[in-house]
């Protein structure tokens, strides 16, 4: 068995062995002798999924989540061109 690394030729020549193993595991696919990516069961990519976005705050969260004080920014003082159409 090849275990859970698989070079790029072996993934192609064996693709429904890959998906296979992936069921059971990570499999992880190298290019050029380095991890390239990682083949993962659909269950366990939804369930990463749903993790991630459970750990992202949302957009209110971070709107929330800045200063309150009430700071002046200065105007710029670029004026803006005139626009010939």
């Amino acid at each position: 068995m090849l275990g859970s690394l698989w070079s790029v030729q072996q993934a192609k020549n064996r693709f429904s062995a890959l998906v296979e193993a992936a069921r059971n595991g990570p499999q992880t696919v190298t290019k050029h002798g380095k991890p390239a990516v990682v083949v993962v069961d659909a269950g366990e990519y939804q369930r990463l999924q749903r993790l991630e976005r459970a750990q992202a705050p949302s957009f209110a969260e971070t709107l929330l989540a800045m200063p309150q004080d009430d700071a002046e920014f200065p105007r710029a003082s670029v004026r803006p061109r005139d626009l010939v159409l």
